[in-house]
């Protein structure tokens, strides 16, 4: 049979399936009236508190209460039903989440704000969240260990005090976003990790090292700046062939590597990026 006729019948054919063929979408959700609820978790009075917050997409605060009674006291402020928080607890092991969604986000008219004020138990503390605006001060609280994974953010998360406990891991993974740390030598952290995918990351050292710290950072596309106050004994090195670097004065090049000579604890930091810039300051 001619070619051109074999192509014919089965355009035909595909059109004639296609004419009984529907797909049914799900309805997107309206917004309604706003509305605003406490979320409050008791202290479970544990020495293996583990705090999970789960949010998806909106807006978070998070800021230390060190007097406050309860493990976790806030209040979450939305406009669809779907959005709902709830607290799930399993002994020790306690998960504030954001309700899931049914149908189709009003993403226009869409309002989801949460505000949560943590205690300073020690507790090692998870953040899990997709597209959203994070706004964290951490300072004066006592985390073991700080975990967070994001997808396309903007976060600025901060320690303005020194964290009460030693921290024996500080890990951060997030997407094409526009991440600022700040404050982290009070984070008492002994190792930290921060991965990204193509975004814009400021990873600022001040504060007081209280002890030596190791640092690993994996990013892909994008513009990096590490901050290091000028008094820190301090070790970079760059893995790396499409970078642009500066360094500011202070700083010893040798090869891949940048030292800045100073007193007390040793900062080690290592960077693997793909490709982008990277600034090593004060």
């Amino acid at each position: 049979m001619n070619v051109k006729i074999i192509l014919v019948i089965l355009v035909l054919a595909l059109a004639s399936l296609a004419c009984g063929f529907s797909v049914d979408l799900p309805q997107r959700q309206k917004a309604g009236p706003e509305v605003k609820e406490s979320i409050t978790v008791t202290d479970p009075k544990s020495d293996e508190t583990r705090l999970t917050i789960s949010f998806g997409a909106g807006k978070l605060t998070v800021s230390p209460d060190p007097s406050g009674k309860s493990l976790v006291d806030g209040t979450a402020v939305y406009n669809v039903k779907d959005l709902k928080p709830e607290i799930q607890k399993d002994g020790s092991n306690i998960e504030i989440k954001q309700g899931d969604f049914h149908s189709l986000p009003p993403f226009d008219d869409m309002k989801n704000e949460w505000d949560l004020k943590l205690s300073d138990t020690p507790l090692d503390l998870t953040l899990q969240a997709g597209a959203y605006e994070g706004n964290l001060e951490l300072g004066g609280l006592a985390l073991k260990s700080l975990t967070v994974k994001d997808g396309a953010s903007h976060m600025d998360l901060s320690f303005l005090e020194p964290n009460q406990t030693e921290m024996s891991m500080l890990r951060y993974e997030t997407g094409a976003s526009d991440v600022k740390l700040t404050g982290l030598a009070n984070a008492n952290f002994s190792t930290l990790t921060f991965s990204g995918g193509a975004g814009n990351y400021t990873l600022d050292f001040s504060g007081e090292l209280q002890r030596d710290g190791v640092v690993t950072i994996d990013s892909g596309l994008g513009n990096l700046a590490l901050i290091v106050p000028e008094d820190v004994d301090a070790v970079v090195t760059v893995e790396g062939a499409a970078l642009n670097i500066n360094h500011g004065s202070g700083w010893s090049q040798n090869g891949q590597k940048y030292v800045q000579t100073g007193s007390g604890s040793t900062l080690t930091v290592v960077v693997k990026m793909a490709a982008g810039n990277l600034v090593i300051t004060h």
